[in-house]
């Protein structure tokens, strides 16, 4: 159980870096996304989850479609679709209830954090709506996952 805890803290320390650098450039890089997905197999294998990875995947792919949808219309970026498809692979539908609500949390108090000027927010080219970094957010949920121990063990 000790290295399942440890690779949550590694996938931590992950996904800060990929908010810090989703905040500073707009960008999710490719690299990160391919580490997460690594850790989270060797969590669930270390974690006694494994048996569970199918779900986790099919789940994920179900997400992932329907983000799909809202990255054709614009209203999100490739990087923040690929990173919250990982995150739902991590949370499985036995976690993402909680992560669900904390993103929702997370998310409104960036944007409200964004509309009071303090965090960076610039609109796109002929386009009157700001955006903002959403890795911070997710990362930040499921970070919070992690610390309610809902990936703890076998579910």
């Amino acid at each position: 159980m000790i290295l399942a805890d440890l690779i949550l803290v590694v996938a931590t320390a992950l996904l800060f870096y990929a908010a810090l650098t989703d905040l500073k450039s707009f960008k999710i890089r490719n690299e990160a996304i391919v580490a997460l997905l690594a850790l989270f197999l060797f969590h669930a294998v270390a974690s006694g989850r494994w048996t569970h990875i199918g779900w986790n995947v099919g789940f994920a792919l179900l997400m992932l479609a329907v983000m799909l949808v809202f990255y054709a219309r614009n209203w999100m970026g490739g990087g923040d679709v690929k990173l919250l498809a990982v995150a739902f692979l991590w949370t499985g539908l036995a976690c993402a209830l909680p992560f669900a609500l904390l993103l929702a949390v997370f998310a409104g108090m960036h944007a409200g954090a964004a509309s009071l000027g303090w965090v960076r927010a610039p609109g796109r080219e002929g386009d009157a709506r700001a955006r903002i970094a959403f890795a911070p957010s997710i990362a930040a949920a499921l970070i919070g996952v992690f610390a309610l121990g809902c990936l703890s063990g076998p579910q």
